[in-house]
């Protein structure tokens, strides 16, 4: 019993738990076809199909993101042993007399050597950080995207109002036009949370593949913005479910 629970337990271990964006991409494009059949021609089938583009090319921004910069790389470098190197070979090359300095000249002297050391290692440190900072801005960029794509999503859900069905409520002139029944409003709103629900999920695969703290804070806020959405549009379908006796499926 015991060797079956280890054998059990490394195996699991031994799995790659990470998100796939090629089988996202799938799930998405699965999604766009049942959207599509459902309500043709409709709103929702084209931002599904923006979704499926942003998927699509998703993969390239991840390797685009995570390469390394080779050429800044080398830069960095370059510049770094210049730095270093530098100041010994003017002090080689240079014919210094050798005299005691009285305490001024050694105090300028050595404010001088303190600033210089200041201004060298802020160079050193934004040179070192550069590379990490053009991942997060062009991460950052992307996430920017999935967020708005999760408020467009909302927009198509916020009219749709399941609170009709439950009966003593009459609409105004100026009201939404109802032209769904039950189950196709119970399935226009699914739709909408799978798709906030694979938004999240590309907004991920950021999170798996770079570790930088604004990036990951960016993925959290995504994430915790789909499932805020999400939850709304739940309460509607859980109306639907109360209106009818039974949830839409």
């Amino acid at each position: 019993m015991d060797s079956v629970f280890k054998h059990d337990l490394q195996s699991a271990t031994a799995v790659d738990l990470k998100l796939d964006v090629h089988r996202i991409i799938e799930t998405i494009q699965a999604l766009r076809i049942r959207i599509e059949e459902r309500f043709p021609d409709s709103g929702l089938g084209r931002v599904a199909e923006r979704l499926e583009s942003i998927a699509t090319h998703t993969g390239e921004r991840l390797q685009r993101v995570t390469r390394p910069n080779v050429p800044l790389r080398a830069t960095v470098v370059i510049v770094t042993l210049t730095v270093v190197a530098l100041p010994m070979i003017i002090l080689v090359l240079t014919d210094l007399p050798v005299t005691v300095p009285d305490i001024w000249e050694l105090v300028q002297a050595v404010d001088a050597a303190v600033q210089d050391v200041i201004f060298v290692g802020l160079l050193l440190f934004f040179l070192y950080t550069l590379e990490n900072r053009i991942k997060r801005r062009r991460a950052l960029h992307f996430l920017r995207e999935l967020r708005a794509l999760a408020h467009i999503i909302d927009m198509y859900q916020l009219t749709k109002d399941p609170d009709r069905f439950l009966g003593g409520r009459s609409d105004t002139p100026s009201s939404p036009t109802r032209e769904m029944g039950k189950y196709r409003l119970g399935r226009y709103l699914d739709y909408c949370s799978e798709m906030l629900s694979l938004v999240s999920k590309l907004a991920a695969l950021y999170a798996q593949s770079i570790d930088d703290p604004v990036v990951l804070a960016a993925v959290d806020e995504v994430e915790g913005l789909t499932s805020g959405l999400s939850s709304k549009i739940w309460q509607k379908i859980i109306t639907i479910g109360r209106s009818t006796g039974a949830p839409s499926a």
